[in-house]
Formats: C-alpha cells, structure tokens, sequence
C-alpha cells in the first residue's frame, strides 16, 4: 500500500482543470476522480486503521470522520466471478464479458470487468491487477472506467 502522492491536475465535469487534494471528499466521485488520474484510492481511518473501498464520508467500523486517503496498488485476486450475455445496451458490443469481485492484497474487496483473458480460463483465485480506460463513458455515470486484467 503506496501512501498518497502529490495529486495530479485532473479536468472535472464541469470541464475546469484544478487538482485532487487530499482533502478530497470521501465519496464516489471523488474516488472515480482518482480513477482519472489512474490512481487507485480508497479511505483510511486515522483512528482506528479501517480501509473503507468504496470510500464514505465516516468509518465504517468507529464512526469517525476523521480520515484520509491512501493509494492501493491494485493487485489481488478472483473471488467470485459471472458471465454477462445479456448486457445493458451500453455494454452489449462487449458481451459476453466477464465482472467479478477482486480481493485485493490488502483484504478489501472491488468489483469490476475482467478483460484480456477469454471466459473460459478465467479461474477464481486467479492473480489479477487493476487497469484504467483512458477515456470516460458519453453515459451516465460519465466516469472514466477501471477493470481488472491478469497480473
């Protein structure tokens, strides 16, 4: 687990350029805005040591919020995994693809797609690292995405 960097000029929604701080709220957007910037980040309690993926404004185990972020590295691997044929429209080119749960080393836990290995020889507790797209979706959420490929 990487301590967080100096933060990197990031565009917003809004299309203004300014940069992630470490006093970013502790929410999805802010999380996804990371994700942009193809960092993987998630909360830590300065109390009681709790990592919190998806971060939330308040520990999940002391209440406190009193928090800060932390960089992951984004190794893990597959716990559980399913095979999407019939896909949402914006997600039907791609099918069938794969999503699955991805313990990282750490021990918190993180959805996503798993791309660059067919179905078939996907195996859980196979060895998986995170990847980022490099553009965002022209949908809601218009996030740019993460997903998980072999390590």
């Amino acid at each position: 687990m990487l301590e967080a960097q100096e933060p990197l000029p990031v565009c917003t929604f809004t299309g203004e350029t300014r940069k992630m701080s470490e006093t970013a709220p502790f929410t999805v957007s802010s999380f996804y805005r990371f994700v942009s910037e193809k960092r993987l980040m998630a909360a830590k309690c300065n109390e009681c040591g709790t990592e919190i993926l998806p971060p939330k404004p308040m520990c999940t185990n002391c209440f406190s919020t009193n928090l800060k972020w932390i960089e992951l590295d984004g190794a893990g691997k597959l716990l559980s995994y399913t095979i999407i044929y019939v896909a949402p429209e914006q997600f039907q080119s791609m099918a069938p693809y794969t999503v699955g749960i991805v313990e990282l080393q750490n021990g918190l836990r993180l959805p996503g797609m798993i791309r660059g290995v067919n179905p078939e020889d996907i195996k859980i507790g196979m060895k998986l690292k995170i990847g980022f797209e490099t553009s965002t979706s022209l949908q809601w959420p218009a996030w740019t995405r993460y997903f998980f490929k072999p390590a």
